[in-house]
């Protein structure tokens, strides 16, 4: 059986934060490798779960709605800064707007273009997010929003006309289209800003301390992982 491409790179970033490769990534994001296992394993065990009735003929899977929605949620909430909230709030707004405009005026048939759709929204909120969240946290939340909002759009559309069946938010290609958006945005953030740092001559001392959330408790005396401005 083949699996989907969205729970192959799960897989792989399962792996990676296990052993500990994206430590430096998950600090910079305020979360502990315990919270980001869980993340993930509820999105991937929430795909095979049923999904859960919103109403007449509209549901919301697990796994690729209820999960990534909620998680990115509990991250907007819990930022430090308002500034960073308000920051991630337009890159979300101004994401789903594009991907929305390539939903309506993309070919729907993947023969018809050179990439497959699902590729090309993820593209555009990935890199949407990244370009106007900056950091980390930010261009990964609204990578998610993005899809999500346009997915949740797309259902009450279809479900309002559709005399039959029911339309499921977070279901077949948006697991993927998630997936893919929301690594490619935070991806983006750790690679261009590592180097940025790095061209700068290293990373900024912290100015001091800020509230954590879902990270794990520092020993007494360790410094915190340092972070580059547009993170704070």
């Amino acid at each position: 059986m083949r699996l989907p491409l969205g729970t192959v790179i799960l897989l792989v970033a399962a792996v990676l934060v296990y052993f500990g490769v994206a430590q430096r990534l998950l600090d910079r994001m305020r979360l502990s490798d315990r919270a980001a296992l869980l993340f993930i394993g509820a999105m991937l065990i929430g795909t095979y779960l049923p999904a859960l009735p919103l109403g007449k003929r509209l549901a919301i899977n697990i796994g690729g709605g209820l999960v990534p929605i909620g998680f990115a949620l509990y991250l907007w909430f819990t930022a430090d800064e308002s500034s960073e909230r308000w920051r991630t709030l337009w890159a979300t707004l101004i994401a789903t707007a594009l991907v929305y405009a390539a939903s309506v005026y993309l070919p729907a048939e993947p023969h018809s273009i050179i990439i497959d759709p699902v590729y090309a929204f993820a593209i555009i909120a990935g890199l949407t997010a990244y370009l106007l969240g900056r950091s980390r946290r930010a261009s990964f939340i609204a990578a998610i929003l993005a899809i999500a909002l346009n997915d949740i759009i797309y259902a009450f559309q279809v479900s309002y006309y559709r005399q039959a069946g029911t339309t499921i938010i977070g279901g077949a290609g948006i697991f993927d289209t998630i997936v893919i958006s929301a690594l490619l945005a935070v991806g983006l953030a750790e690679v261009i800003g590592e180097t940025r740092e790095k061209m700068a001559g290293g990373h900024p001392k912290a100015s001091g301390p800020r509230r954590l959330h879902l990270v794990e408790t520092k020993a007494e005396g360790e410094q915190p992982s340092p972070e580059e401005g547009e993170d704070r």
